[in-house]
């Protein structure tokens, strides 16, 4: 099985191709595809799109750093669902995301089995990541976050634009974030982006069985 991995910069991408090495070529049964595609939901739809055009996978997944909701910077988190947080209208009595609107949908469930894991393999936290077009940057906008999803663990911007790109193709999703940086107010020198990185190298490094192989699970 090829599978499909999607982040948004380079230092993203070279961090998962140092865990994986020669199968990261894309070439042959069990290799991966790992490709930047850009930031933000609409450049992660569109990149994963033109990939799985060109391709033929059996699995997206969604990597990178993202913030995390009272997690350590250097922690890992696996998405067993992934929110696009700020698709909606505002309104009179708040926020309103675009299902309550009568259309779209705001969420895709990554497959539980693989999820589980993942966790196991590599001791992530599994938990909602919210996708945002404009990340968080002030502690109310934060706690408004966990007040509307209470189960998030993670913010970052690509997940939900690659998982509708998966969507469209019938195939399953996944999304794993390295903790760099608190959600909240944006406070520069906290960030542990190095760390991060580490981290999503490390946790690439001991999922190839997992992904190759989580259709038997």
């Amino acid at each position: 099985m090829r599978v499909l991995i999607v982040t948004a910069v380079p230092a993203e991408r070279d961090a998962v191709t140092r865990a994986l090495g020669p199968t990261a070529e894309g070439a042959g049964t069990g290799c991966y595809d790992v490709i930047a595609a850009g930031v933000g939901p609409a450049a992660a739809a569109a990149g994963t799109a033109t990939a799985l055009a060109l391709g033929s996978y059996g699995l997206v997944v969604s990597a990178g750093i993202g913030g995390g909701f009272h997690a350590a910077p250097g922690s890992l988190l696996v998405a067993d669902a992934i929110v696009a947080a700020d698709l909606g209208a505002e309104t009179p009595d708040g926020f309103v995301p675009v299902t309550g609107l009568g259309f779209g949908t705001v969420e895709h469930r990554p497959p539980a089995a693989l999820v589980r894991a993942v966790a196991d393999a590599t001791g992530a936290t599994t938990g909602t990541v919210l996708t945002a077009s404009t990340v968080t940057g002030t502690a109310e906008r934060a706690a408004g976050l966990l007040a509307a999803h209470p189960a998030a663990v993670a913010e970052a911007m690509e997940g939900f634009g690659v998982a509708e790109a998966a969507a469209q193709a019938g195939l399953p999703v996944l999304e794993i974030r390295a903790v760099s940086n608190a959600v909240g107010p944006r406070d520069r020198d906290a960030w542990r982006i190095g760390d991060a990185l580490t981290a999503l190298t490390t946790a690439f490094g001991k999922l190839a069985p997992v992904l190759e192989g989580w259709n038997r699970i």
